[in-house]
């Protein structure tokens, strides 16, 4: 594999398998699970992953390994899954796909400010923070984080039932 690690290995041939099913590859972790090995893809789309999705990027990463040999003899368990919430934010995809969510962003200068995703281009987000806009430079901020919320701004949409 010369100078380059597994991980990066896994990136390299995973990529276009994901992005051949209409998906972005995210991550990929391998870590030990007593004998075997746990082989983690995470995966995501502008819209939210489906778990028709999920198994159809399993099936292709399956067959990717099998042919590669990437992960050697030893057993494993390939798990594919869709980011949490609690995934940094950390690029300009990661924004747009958090539209209307209420985030906490980190700035480089030590600031914190919270505010919920108006828009996010390839330079920065615009975020409504107070009921004003404002607009960072993804260079001003160190990162990011969606905030759980219990009732989301799209719950009134359907009318209030409480």
């Amino acid at each position: 594999m010369g100078s380059a690690s597994p991980r990066d290995h896994l990136m390299k041939l995973l990529e276009p398998v994901v992005a051949a099913e209409g998906l972005d590859l995210e991550d990929v972790t391998v870590t030990q699970a007593g004998r075997r090995r746990l082989l983690r893809v995470v995966v995501d789309r502008d819209g939210g992953v489906s778990l028709d999705h999920v198994a159809d990027v399993s099936q292709a990463v399956s067959a990717a390994l099998d042919e590669d040999d990437a992960m050697g003899a030893a057993p494993y368990t390939l798990e594919v899954s869709s980011p949490g919430v609690d995934r940094p934010l950390t690029e300009p995809r990661h924004w747009r796909r958090a539209a209307r969510r209420l985030v906490k962003a980190e700035l480089r200068d030590g600031g914190v400010i919270e505010g919920r995703v108006l828009s996010a281009d390839d330079t920065g987000v615009d975020l409504d923070v107070a009921g004003a806009a404002r607009r960072l430079d993804y260079q001003d901020l160190a990162r990011g984080r969606v905030q759980v919320e219990f009732r989301r701004i799209d719950d009134d949409v359907d009318g209030d039932e409480g």
